[in-house]
């Protein structure tokens, strides 16, 4: 099967990365294969893997003659530095590890389910890579009935367990005026895919906007949606428990977050440049007990009134 063996272009990779410069020789990756897949893995077959692998994601395995030992150059800082290929070593390896696990550890792997991972991922993603327009049946969820969008695919992205697709919608651009080609960002949407009733190509391509970055376009935001045209990044300082605070060194709450040191009467404060829109302030609301935010006194208060109406509920 295609995905069992590009299973083990990944394992390969993997298995070389973490090595090091130091590198293995054919033999402790031969042994390394049998205890993986109790297979035999001959010279020949890695051979072939070796080709595919610098095919598939530009990494070459290279072979120090002197010691006859294989090693990929810099490996983890070159899947580090290109993140579509960290992305795709990571996911198959964790893919394949649970796949492994469900097998030999039956009743002792447990994971979250991505309810909108598996049906139309794949589909979009081919479209992405063609540049071919996507027809969708899509339902909101605040309403019960369904419309036809046709898209130009841009980016997919994924937050807290929902893959959402980022695209140019048509219906969206017609509704606008002076809409000057298809890359106006005023009719750029974002959908869940969880969202997507049925899915299909229309036969037209396109091209993407120059210099779109998914990343930069929601360098200021928090969570999934668009900044509010006209809204500009703020300064937010918050305070974090001291329990708080380890959680928040190892998983940041956004890629702007600075700790800036102690907090009086306990715990640490941290201080974040985002766009301070209702998915964020819904996080401190989650967070709540846990951290406490300082300010701006605009956010503060509208912390403080979500949890207030929180309470009231079950008053």
């Amino acid at each position: 099967m295609v995905s069992e063996l590009i299973g083990k272009y990944i394992w390969l990779v993997q298995t070389l990365s973490a090595a090091g410069e130091r590198g293995l020789t054919l033999r402790e990756i031969s042994d390394k294969h049998e205890r993986r897949y109790d297979q035999p893995y001959s010279r020949r077959t890695f051979n072939n893997h070796r080709v595919a692998v610098e095919d598939i994601f530009g990494l070459e395995i290279v072979c120090d003659r002197g010691s006859n030992r294989y090693s990929i150059p810099f490996g983890e800082e070159v899947m580090d530095n290109d993140k579509s290929v960290g992305w795709l070593v990571n996911t198959f390896t964790v893919s394949n590890l649970l796949t492994l696990g469900k097998e030999r550890l039956s009743g002792r792997v447990s994971v979250e389910d991505i309810p909108s991972g598996q049906t139309y991922l794949t589909s979009i993603m081919q479209a992405m890579e063609d540049g071919r327009e996507l027809r969708i049946e899509y339902g909101k969820y605040d309403s019960s009935s369904v419309e036809t969008i046709n898209i130009q695919p841009f980016a997919v992205k994924e937050h807290q367990r929902r893959w959402y697709l980022v695209a140019f919608c048509h219906e969206r651009a017609d509704s606008l005026p002076d809409v000057s080609g298809n890359s106006d960002p005023r009719a750029w949407r974002v959908y869940g895919l969880d969202r997507i009733v049925s899915l299909r190509e229309t036969g037209a391509t396109f091209k993407m906007p120059k210099g779109f970055d998914v990343d930069d376009l929601y360098r200021n935001s928090y969570g999934i949606y668009f900044p509010i045209e006209g809204k500009r990044s703020e300064t937010v300082r918050f305070k974090a428990t001291e329990s708080e605070t380890r959680y928040l060194r190892d998983l940041p709450l956004h890629r702007t977050q600075v700790e800036e040191g102690p907090a009086e009467g306990g715990g640490r404060i941290f201080r974040i440049r985002v766009i301070p829109e209702e998915n964020l302030l819904m996080e401190f609301c989650r967070l709540a007990g846990r951290v406490e935010v300082l300010e701006p006194a605009n956010v503060r208060e509208a912390v403080k009134e979500m949890l207030r109406k929180g309470y009231d509920n079950y008053k």
